[in-house]
């Protein structure tokens, strides 16, 4: 794509569609396990992929049969011999990296098919909606080898609730990908043949939405919580509304509307 200079190994970043990137984690003989170098690598494509304006719509897919293995378990072997001051620096890349895809003002997209364990579970639950194949699994499987899901946890929690994630974390379970969608951790299951179709439908309606209000809605929703509506949420929202009702984009949004036309923001067929 225009926005992304950099070479990588462990990735195929590549447009989809008019005004939609795709990053596909390509390591299938090892069902897309993630290291130091993919790590690093996401959060340089997702960074050009954010200053692209090209760019309305990130999809994150794996190549091969499933989705991501989590973490590559020859990195976390280095890392278990390695000193604490080095996993910390290692552990704050992930986290940077999370961060990253979380934090995103585009909107972002799981493409989700065979296994996505530990690490690929937060992958999916980083970004703003995520689609399984039905013959999908999930397992927050790090209590397995003696260690934790810290990084992802917080993503976890914010996608299931915090008992939920708790059961995930605690017995490793691997749920089915009808129960992921009963609890939270994706929002639509459909055929594995009908994996792309279902994919291309939401980004579609993502398409339909105005960039702008898309990057407002994910800075807003970042700020709230679940609870009480407090004076001070009331004033942000009014003051965010107000705000952004001045946009040339709003203008143009009403305007399409009222003349029933397109939109000036999406893409033309």
């Amino acid at each position: 794509m225009a926005g992304v200079s950099a070479t990588f190994e462990t990735l195929v970043v590549s447009t989809r569609a008019a005004g939609v990137a795709q990053v596909l984690m390509s390591r299938p003989e090892v069902f897309n396990a993630f290291d130091e170098r993919m790590i690093g690598e996401l959060d340089v494509a997702f960074a050009a992929l954010e200053a692209d304006p090209a760019v309305r719509v990130i999809v994150l897919a794996g190549a091969g049969r499933h989705f991501s293995a989590g973490a590559d378990l020859q990195w976390m072997q280095r890392a278990s011999t390695a000193s604490e001051d080095w996993n910390l620096q290692d552990a704050r890349r992930f986290a940077g990296m999370l961060a990253r895809l979380e934090q995103c003002p585009k909107p972002t997209v799981a493409r989700v098919q065979g296994a996505a364990l530990g690490g690929g579970v937060g992958l999916a639950c980083a970004c703003d909606v995520a689609v399984a194949a039905d013959d999908a699994s999930f397992s927050v499987s790090e209590a397995k080898f003696g260690i934790l899901p810290a990084v992802i946890g917080p993503y976890v929690t914010n996608a299931v609730g915090k008992r939920q994630a708790r059961r995930l974390a605690l017995t490793t379970t691997r749920i089915r990908a009808a129960e992921a969608l009963a609890i939270g951790l994706v929002q639509q299951v459909v055929s594995a043949d009908g994996l792309d179709a279902a994919i291309d439908a939401v980004v579609a309606d993502l398409l339909a939405g105005g960039p702008n209000a898309q990057r407002e809605i994910k800075a807003l929703f970042a700020q709230l919580e679940v609870g009480p509506i407090t004076p001070e949420v009331r004033e942000r929202t009014a003051r965010t509304i107000a705000r952004v009702r001045g946009t040339a984009e709003a203008r143009e949004g009403f305007a399409a509307f009222l003349a029933k036309r397109p939109a000036s923001w999406i893409p033309k067929a």
